[in-house]
């Protein structure tokens, strides 16, 4: 099967990208950290700009702006998910079968990442809200501010959100948000 994605130079992106077979191998402090220096690495060999994240136990969420002349998500996420497999311990790692065997995969992330091409202001506002509101939709907390690996943080220290949004009401966050 052939996956179309769109590759726009200069755009941005929602991704959603999952821990094999969701295990929550992003639950720990060790583990945040493994993936915000991948990702820190990466951005310095190919710049881009994270306007928006969200790290849980078993998936992330992210909104990229790549720079003008470049759309190549693809090779930033690869490097990601690899220097991050290789920065974990090999007895941390899920025991591999099948074809990741036959492959020389390891079971840390799935193949796959799900993007879409932010196209509209609004579009950018329901995508970064969907992202700040996942850790209370998963269970997690009861306010988004109470999810540390959240870029809501950032959000809030610019006054773009206040400390008790989405905390006494539910975000309206259109259906097709996150799962286009």
């Amino acid at each position: 099967m052939q996956y179309r994605r769109d590759y726009t130079e200069g755009a941005t992106y929602f991704f959603t990208v999952v821990m094999f077979r969701r295990l929550p191998l992003l639950g720990s402090r060790e583990a945040v950290a493994i993936l915000r220096e991948s990702i820190r690495a990466e951005k310095m060999r190919r710049p881009f700009q994270i306007d928006a994240m969200v790290i849980l136990p078993d998936h992330i969420h992210a909104i990229w702006t790549l720079p003008p002349d470049d759309a190549d998500y693809s090779i930033r996420w690869r490097n990601i998910k690899r220097t991050f497999t290789q920065k974990i311990e090999p007895e941390k790692r899920p025991s591999v079968f099948g074809s990741r065997q036959r492959k020389g995969e390891q079971a840390i992330w799935q193949r796959r990442f799900w993007e879409h091409r932010i196209r509209t202001e609004s579009d950018f506002n329901h995508h970064v809200d969907y992202i700040h509101y996942n850790p209370v939709k998963h269970g997690l907390v009861m306010r988004p501010v109470d999810w540390q690996y959240s870029s809501i943080h950032r959000y809030i220290q610019q006054g773009i959100l206040t400390p008790d949004w989405g905390a006494d009401c539910v975000i309206n966050i259109p259906d097709a948000t996150g799962y286009e």
